[in-house]
């Protein structure tokens, strides 16, 4: 909203001396020199035949005479208008932000977003590769709502594939009951028979045709399935309970299958066989490299994770006919979302303009590879829990006097920040020592800074109201950074980027931290004085409080 304001301003100037052209301030490259400039006195002069100097000392003469808006303006050449803030218009809209930070922000139409992340398989135990899509997908959900719109968050579970396939040959070749069929039956038969199936071809193939009768109906098969399912989804809904994520829908593969034959009438047109298979061509005469066909059916009749994907969006787009559906997934499916996203298209059951697939990269150890225990197991998430725990109480004496309540907020601000502050796109380093460190930029650093500040703010008695005063360097810095709130706030709404708030959130405590380091709140005599300060941390911790909500951090009552 502030950002609106002054670039309603300097368009108006523009127009008022005669220059017809769109402009649009920016972020100051020299925060030493100035708070804000405008680069578009080349554009100005180029379109008007005019010498730049002339432009630009016209442009910042008139808009220093809004000292309302600006405490400076000044032209530096060869041609960028510098813009300094004005006391009063900083402080407008840091106590519109204390008062209700969504009415700085400029809220977009209302639109319906599905959001498709976690994706757990049933029977298969979660570890820490699923961890990533439903920190990010979490994330992104709460600010897709933050932002005014109507959002709906499917888990999309697998559970009709292979997996189950497998597990239950487990079961009936151990002689299992269904009621002894309990998790850690699950946990030990799942990895037993995958490995099984790459050593025996004859059981692999086994494995499969229990799939296909078990998708086609089989009785017993599904008796086995219900039992599977129900064991593991408990076990699934308590890890992501524990990280405080939730979901409307909990559809899987199976909810897709009654779907399959009203996307199977309108994809006929486009099915070619191939070796047996039902295959769609899908390539393009602009793909720069080569786009396979999505395959539709095996050979043997049975159908994959495409074809279900394709009876979900039939199903999503007939229940809620959203704006976009966006899918949290591995970035290596890429090509997988490729495919389903232009057959859909080209069936006409969604534009795939509509449809995002934001793809994120690989947790690793130090290494550089896929993350592992320390003892070289690829940890169950639940076990992480329990190591990031450890080491986090091992840290000080004093943490092993927390209540399990505030650890487990504390392991969650470890392993969320840890994740968010890399764009989603990228492999990063999973390092608990490091991510579970008060300093440095880690989450317990962001739960510190706020509870820190929070227990000051809370210390005295403070109007709600500022003076028309700024005091010092470090005074200027917090309260400028409370203004960016919007910028950051927007764009990790429309570039889909949490870590954008993850980045902000760190730079905001740091700059709250110099602040107060530097202002002695418990010496300041002067009563407006101390008001204005006590002011601009209320605002900076409802700030901090409000975006780590976003990010699904809770905030502990101690550190």
């Amino acid at each position: 909203m502030y950002k609106d304001e002054l670039n309603e301003l300097l368009n108006k100037t523009f127009k008022e001396l005669g220059y017809d052209i769109e402009t649009s301030i920016k972020l100051s490259d020299r925060p030493d020199l100035c708070d804000y400039q405008s680069n578009d006195v080349f554009k100005v002069a180029k379109e008007y035949h005019k010498n730049p100097i002339e432009v630009g000392e016209s442009i910042a003469n008139e808009l220093s005479k809004h000292t309302d808006y600006f405490s400076k303006v000044e032209f530096v050449k060869p041609g960028f208008i510098n813009m300094s803030l004005s006391n009063e218009f900083i402080n407008k809209y840091v106590m519109i932000t204390n008062k209700n930070i969504k009415d700085t922000l400029h809220l977009p139409k209302e639109e319906t977003y599905v959001i498709d992340y976690g994706g757990p398989n049933i029977a298969k135990p979660l570890h820490v590769g699923h961890m990533r899509t439903a920190i990010v997908g979490e994330a992104m959900k709460r600010i897709l709502k933050y932002m005014g719109n109507k959002v709906i968050a499917d888990t999309h579970l697998g559970d009709y594939g292979l997996q189950i396939g497998e597990v239950i040959y487990a079961c009936i070749h151990d002689g299992k009951d269904i009621d002894d069929i309990d998790i850690k039956y699950l946990d030990e038969a799942y990895p037993r028979m995958s490995k099984l199936c790459k050593e025996d071809e004859a059981i692999m193939e086994e494995c499969q045709t229990i799939t296909k009768d078990l998708q086609e109906g089989n009785e017993y098969y599904q008796k086995l399935w219900k039992k599977i399912y129900d064991v593991s989804l408990d076990d699934i809904k308590s890890i992501y309970k524990y990280l405080d994520v939730d979901f409307d829908l909990w559809y899987g593969e199976s909810d897709a299958y009654p779907y399959i034959p009203i996307v199977e009438k309108k994809l006929e047109p486009f099915f070619v066989e191939s070796e047996g298979a039902i295959v769609i061509p899908v390539e393009e005469e602009t793909d720069n490299k080569e786009v396979p066909p999505l395959i539709y059916k095996k050979s043997n009749g049975a159908y994959l994770y495409a074809t279900t994907d394709l009876g979900t969006i039939e199903q999503r787009v007939e229940d809620y006919n959203p704006d976009h559906i966006i899918y949290v997934t591995d970035l290596r499916q890429a090509l997988h979302f490729e495919q389903v996203f232009r057959v859909v298209d080209k069936a006409g059951i969604i534009s795939k303009d509509k449809l995002e697939h934001q793809g994120y990269g690989t947790v690793n150890g130090e290494d550089g590879k896929p993350y592992k225990t320390r003892n070289g197991d690829t940890p169950k998430l639940s076990k992480l829990f329990e190591e990031t725990k450890e080491i986090f109480i091992n840290k000080k004496e004093s943490n092993k006097d927390m209540s399990n309540e505030d650890i487990d907020k504390i392991v969650n601000a470890i392993l969320k920040f840890g994740d968010l502050q890399n764009s989603i796109e990228r492999d990063y380093i999973f390092n608990i020592e490091k991510f579970s460190d008060i300093q440095g930029k880690t989450g317990p650093y962001l739960l510190y800074t706020y509870l820190r500040l929070n227990k000051v703010v809370k210390n005295y008695d403070m109007k709600l109201e500022l003076s028309n005063n700024i005091y010092n360097e470090q005074d200027r810095n917090l309260r400028l950074k409370l203004l960016e709130l919007p910028n950051v706030l927007e764009s990790a709404f429309i570039d889909r980027r949490p870590n954008y708030i993850a980045d902000y959130l760190y730079n905001l405590s740091v700059i709250a931290n110099t602040f107060y380091q530097n202002n002695y709140l418990s010496k300041e005599e002067d009563k407006d004085k101390l008001n204005d300060y006590l002011v601009v941390l209320d605002t900076t911790c409802k700030v901090l409080k409000e975006l780590l909500n976003l990010l699904a951090i809770q905030i502990p009552s101690v550190m």
